[in-house]
């Protein structure tokens, strides 16, 4: 079964993904953020993509689906670049694995 894949994030952000076969859900406001992301755990979507733009505002996305095989959050940048958030998620989860900084030598 294919997973399904869905992004989350403002409409400037978001919309060139359609194209490609993605559920967009366009939303800058923090509670539609929380709850959209709620309902696609429910139905099973494999991966949510959410702009970093977006997920300054509900910060907790991450935390809560950290440990659920579904659905994996990804931090993309916004239309605006990278506030640093998917790389400092990945920074973290790599020091958390190995138990070292060997991404950037533990600035």
């Amino acid at each position: 079964m294919r997973s399904k894949i869905a992004v989350i994030g403002e409409k400037a952000s978001v919309m060139g993904f359609r194209a490609i076969g993605f559920e967009v859900y366009e939303t800058d406001e923090a509670a539609e953020i929380e709850a959209t992301a709620a309902r696609l755990a429910g139905e099973q979507y494999g991966v949510v993509f959410i702009t970093e733009q977006a997920l300054a505002k509900a910060p907790d996305l991450l935390v809560r689906y950290k440990d659920k095989r579904i659905p994996a959050i990804i931090p993309i940048p916004g239309r605006e670049g990278t506030l640093g958030i998917g790389m400092a998620n990945v920074r973290k989860n790599v020091e958390r694995a190995v138990g070292a900084d060997i991404l950037f030598g533990g600035d």
